[in-house]
């Protein structure tokens, strides 16, 4: 009877002992108020260049970062917690150390938001490849912009496919397969970074003959693509 007693008290400090690993693993592969070191700093610097952070890029894991979380995950369709769990990590493009342990923190993104990635950044291929990193970016946020215009429609296929809106829909580079840039684009664009600050246009002025594009007023040229509201 005693020898029964020792062994199941063993077997209960090993599955408690076991339980205290795995969540010291979930934990580490977070990052939450009170985490600090390179990972908060790359979270804080992707967060103020998209918006959503104003604070110091200090690598401290403090209230103002937590709301720039929260709000990146309001607008990302994700649990709003203020954690950075595997799958927020995965929506800002972050590797943290032990995520792939991780994977209740953070909620998960809607396939229609993959699918709509995706679309966005063939798109951007067809449109802007070879041009800027930045440049980018900026053809798909125009997009994005439209999106939000009660001028054109308010869905990502849309926008893309209405009609004479985007030269590669009619001369089929659309389908082609878009390269990481093109996806790493199309989700800062995404996330929130706009460096064209709301146009609704751009064009190739080496290209285009539309005049009525021409006779636009031009608010920031960036590689071959001048840049207008309309």
């Amino acid at each position: 009877m005693e020898h029964n007693k020792r062994k199941a008290a063993l077997m209960l400090v090993l599955v408690l002992t076991i339980c205290a690993l795995l969540q010291s693993t979930a934990l580490a592969a977070a990052l939450r108020v009170g985490s600090r070191g390179e990972e908060v700093k790359q979270l804080q610097t992707k967060l103020k260049r998209w918006g959503y952070y104003t604070g110091a890029v200090d690598g401290i894991f403090g209230s103002g970062t937590k709301k720039a979380v929260e709000h990146f995950q309001r607008k990302n369709g994700l649990t709003v917690d203020g954690i950075v769990g595997s799958a927020t990590a995965k929506a800002l493009g972050l590797t943290l150390s032990g995520s792939s342990s991780s994977g209740s923190s953070g909620g998960s993104s809607s396939s229609s938001n993959s699918g709509n990635l995706y679309l966005l950044a063939r798109l951007v291929y067809g449109e802007a490849r070879g041009e800027p990193y930045k440049g980018q970016v900026a053809v798909a946020a125009v997009v994005l912009n439209r999106m939000k215009s009660s001028k054109f429609p308010n869905s990502m296929s849309g926008v893309i496919y209405q009609s004479g809106a985007f030269s590669v829909v009619s001369d089929g580079q659309i389908n082609l397969s878009p390269d990481e840039t093109a996806i790493k684009a199309a989700r800062d664009a995404m996330n929130g970074w706009d460096p064209t600050n709301g146009c609704l246009y751009y064009y190739n002025p080496a290209k285009t003959t539309n005049q009525w594009m021409l006779s636009k007023p031009v608010l920031l040229r960036i590689g071959n693509h001048s840049f207008f509201r309309g």
